[in-house]
């Protein structure tokens, strides 16, 4: 027995620290619906902290050993520093004290049949498209996202089944504490390398995920992936691709206002219907052939999966549209690796705007000084780009890097010290016709509220 799980069945009072986090807040609200009394803590006002407080949540601002006072379990995400008071409290005080993760699992074994969603990009993505078509396909499904459901105004979703769609996250091998019936992989590229040094350690942790499983779906056309999924034994298999050779391939592709795509669909050499999708870019046609195999897989009809496809219009924080203004349209993602960087830029580009103006705030020192160049030229995409200081979460700057190094390689490129420079900045340069869009998986999305505040 998990240790954590053995807690979950005991106690009723948890304490959460750093609450609003993207991996926590959907933990807390599948925990609240299911009558647990939750307390938390964080150190940014947000709007998921809103949200969990319309909760009857008591979540307290900052972060100190006082907090805990009460509780029975206490949770903490692995964003908190070490050296964070109310984790050494909690640490000190004798109760039983779990990193998010274990926490994730122990949820997770509550579902015989749950569906780990991972890969490197495009985890929020199709674990939101999945758990909505899931949802309108009368499913009832259970959700741990690390996005918003607008359809649901949540990230956390709780059915009355035992299927239960998480996004399992790898940094950390966070992943590895989920119990998966069936494992999803969209693709494995070069990401949280100052945790697993090495391509191979990651793989290996894909591996290892994936041999958790009974039922693989993976992609098809991804070398990495391959790798890993050829060395998998006594699994069921279902890829999905562009190539003919997958179960589940798209054909006839074309693109809607030059980013929406359309496709066949077909699952071994028939025709299944046509996907329509109302989210931007190539990648995106990836996602939801994921997400028609996983549907299928779960007792969805292929053809009411296909359909479901069009009434997803994304995930919170993702090529979120959140005002057009004067003509201006104001849009905000979480794109914070080079390669979605650079789907997502590629896609704006293509849909029809006069200029696209993209404000990016780089997210770990680690990351922005391991791939740099790579940052540098996908940035170079936009016809502007405004930087901001890098949000070193976790981290501390051992690296020497600042976003100076980054917008010297970047010609064109302006940074700002403060959130309210690079909003005004931007505010200078767009016209009637142009896009600006605000990028990166810190607090960056202020800075597009800023604008609409300033501009409405």
């Amino acid at each position: 027995m998990f240790e954590a799980d053995t807690y979950l069945d005991k106690v009723k009072k948890i304490h959460f620290i750093g609450i609003g986090g993207s991996g926590m807040c959907p933990l807390a609200e599948i925990l609240h619906s299911k009558g647990y009394v939750l307390t938390g803590s964080d150190n940014n006002e947000t709007d998921t902290l809103k949200r969990i407080r319309a909760l009857g949540i008591d979540v307290k601002m900052g972060q100190c050993a006082e907090n805990i006072n009460g509780a029975e379990m206490i949770v903490y995400t692995a964003a908190i520093m070490a050296d964070n008071p109310e984790l050494i409290a909690a640490k000190a005080s004798g109760i039983p004290t779990f990193e998010r993760s274990k926490l994730l699992g122990a949820v997770s074994r509550k579902f015989s049949n749950c569906i780990g969603i991972s890969g490197t990009h495009g985890k929020t993505t199709s674990t939101s498209m999945l758990t909505q078509v899931l949802i309108n396909a009368g499913a009832d499904p259970s959700a741990v996202i690390g996005g918003k459901l607008p359809m649901t105004g949540t990230n956390g979703i709780t059915g009355d089944t035992d299927l239960f769609v998480c996004e399992a996250c790898e940094f950390s091998n966070t992943f590895l504490e989920i119990s998966p019936a069936c494992c999803v992989i969209l693709n494995i590229d070069e990401d949280h390398m100052d945790y697993f040094k090495t391509m191979e350690n990651l793989k290996n942790s894909f591996f290892k995920f994936a041999d958790m499983a009974e039922t693989v779906i993976y992609n098809g056309d991804d070398a990495n992936t391959l790798e890993v999924v050829n060395r998998l034994e006594n699994k069921k298999l279902i890829s999905f691709g562009l190539a003919k050779t997958n179960d589940w391939y798209a054909e006839n592709i074309s693109m809607s206002n030059g980013a929406f795509p359309e496709y066949d669909v077909y699952f071994k050499g028939e025709k299944q219907g046509r996907a329509v999708l109302s989210v931007p870019g190539d990648h995106n046609v990836y996602n939801s052939l994921a997400v028609i195999a996983s549907a299928v897989y779960s007792g969805v009809d292929a053809k009411t999966a296909i359909e479901l496809l069009t009434d997803f219009t994304g995930a919170g924080r993702r090529f979120e549209k959140l005002a057009k203004i004067n003509g201006i349209e104001i849009v905000d993602d979480y794109a914070h690796h080079p390669a979605e960087l650079k789907v997502t830029l590629e896609a704006a580009m293509k849909m029809n705007y006069n200029k696209v103006i993209a404000i990016h705030q780089p997210f770990t020192f680690s990351r922005t000084a391991m791939l740099l160049d790579d940052f540098a030229d996908v940035l170079k995409i936009p016809d502007k780009v405004i930087l901001t200081e890098i949000m070193g979460s976790r981290e501390k700057n051992t690296y020497n890097i600042y976003t100076k190094d980054l917008a010297e390689k970047i010609p064109g490129s302006e940074w700002y010290s403060t959130f309210e420079e690079a909003a005004k900045r931007a505010q200078e340069i767009a016209e009637d016709g142009d896009l600006i869009i605000t990028l990166g998986c810190g607090d960056v999305y202020k800075i597009a509220k800023m604008i609409i505040e300033d501009m409405s």
